[in-house]
């Protein structure tokens, strides 16, 4: 019998690095090809990772929290075989060994790098708790303790099961400083629900600050470590704004009649089974403006000193996660029926809000919308999507009175539905003329949805 590695692959497009999240195997596990062994977290999205190879989990060679340079063993499999393989080698040789190549599994060399904060793998026998590693087999007397403690010759890492562990980061407690009470030193719900409580209070430790609540002594400082989804979006907005010269231009709206197709449509048994809202028909409305002004729908290319225009508008959608703020994309956005657009949507709002969009969906955008209304904001100054030449905001929907003009020229004030829009372009590509007609055009659609058939 053999040992062979199980190299992270990049989960993504040039990724150097992931966080380990869940394991779903333990030590012992039979696991087929192409079962799922581990989650990890990357800048940019949840990823399951299947394992390319056939056998029996001897060891997990990273910590649920760790963090591991792709190309660097991760899971240690017994298979049939006469060449055993060391347990942990980091090499080219090795990760040729980890079988066929998963998305975009490149030839990396790396190692496990562990966290600032305090975290090991769980070798015990504890019930449920994961990740575990094999148990490390007793010194003999006088010798050298064994590989797997001196690897993890370090304080260890609190003890409690992945609900708890979830618990604890919702309410914002560092497990390490969580006096346990369940048998075997296991840190309890009650005890997590104990701590939040105290730090309410202001009687406990120091909150994680990793978790939605940032709990804490008043007047204390809290730390946020940035990673993940928040140092990378750090890293794309600070770039684009000093790289791209942005120009934000805005117009207020009547889209009473906007609103009235969206009662209309979600009245209509053909669009019963998608969810509509007034960011469909905005959606809709910019992928038609696109598509009339295809110079919008473009990219800079720095290197090649060129101009890319787009054949299709990938239409990215801000979505506030847990995870922070994602921008997936509709492929062919100006393409697709509206019924398409809408069942599109939804899947790619649904899957971002439960954090496991995958790293396709966050590529290759071509044009965003972000949409604060829904936060009862009227209108920003949105920054760029790397890449990409226009952003529009969509501001909340208000009752307001509004001039109206009839037909014969007289005016009256009435109460009427009127938003906001604000777009921001890169004028490298897009200079003011025709930033004011995209945005024109799309305030045009939502005013008067009908205009669209004046374009076909």
């Amino acid at each position: 019998m053999a040992v062979k590695n199980f190299n992270l692959p990049d989960p993504g497009e040039g990724l150097t690095e992931a966080e380990v999240t869940t394991w779903k195997v333990k030590v012992g596990d039979e696991v087929a090809v192409n079962d799922i062994v581990i989650e990890v977290e990357t800048a940019k999205s949840l990823v399951e990772l299947p394992i390319p190879f056939a056998g029996t989990v001897v060891e997990l060679l990273a910590a649920e929290g760790d963090t591991v340079d792709v190309g660097a063993p991760i899971i240690a499999v017994e298979v049939g075989g006469a060449d055993p393989e060391p347990a942990a080698p980091v090499s080219g040789e090795a990760e040729e060994a980890a079988g066929p190549n998963l998305v975009g599994y490149g030839a990396k060399a790396g190692s496990t790098r562990r966290r600032a904060r305090t975290s090991r793998r769980v070798d015990s026998a504890a019930d449920g708790l994961a990740p575990q590693g094999s148990a490390a087999p007793a010194p003999a007397a006088g010798g050298p303790p064994p590989v797997p403690a001196l690897r993890d010759a370090r304080p260890p890492r609190a003890l409690a099961k992945p609900p708890v562990r979830k618990l604890a980061k919702d309410l914002g407690v560092d497990l390490q400083a969580v006096a346990p009470s369940g048998d075997g030193g296991i840190v309890t719900r009650a005890d997590v629900e104990g701590a939040a409580s105290a730090l309410r209070d202001g009687r406990g430790a120091p909150s994680s600050g990793t978790g939605g609540t940032l709990a804490g002594t008043p007047g204390e400082e809290v730390r946020i470590p940035i990673k993940g989804v928040r140092k990378a979006t750090a890293g794309a907005m600070v770039a684009s704004a000093f790289t791209a010269p942005h120009v934000t231009e805005f117009i207020t709206v009547d889209v009473t009649a906007m609103m009235d197709l969206v009662d209309r449509l979600k009245r209509d048994r053909a669009f019963a089974d998608v969810k509509v809202t007034p960011l469909l028909v905005v959606a809709k409305a910019l992928s038609l403006a696109l598509s009339r002004h295809p110079e919008a729908n473009a990219s800079w290319d720095e290197a090649a000193q060129e101009i890319v225009l787009h054949g299709s508008v990938n239409l990215g959608i801000a979505a506030a996660t847990p995870r922070g703020l994602l921008v997936p994309n509709i492929k062919g956005a100006d393409q697709r029926s509206l019924h398409d657009l809408a069942a599109a949507l939804g899947d790619l709002v649904g899957t971002a809000r439960e954090g496991r969009t995958p790293p396709a969906d966050l590529a290759g955008g071509t044009a965003t919308i972000t949409n604060v209304g829904v936060f009862g904001v009227d209108t920003g100054t949105p920054i760029l999507n790397p890449g990409e030449a226009v952003i529009l905001a969509f501001g909340a929907v208000r009752r307001t009175p509004w001039v109206v003009t009839a037909a014969d020229g007289s005016e009256s004030i009435e109460p009427r539905w009127v938003t906001q829009l604000a777009l921001s372009f890169d004028h490298r590509l897009v200079d003011g003329e025709l930033g004011s007609k995209l945005l024109a055009d799309v305030a045009a659609l939502l005013h008067d949805p009908g205009t669209a058939f004046l374009w076909a």
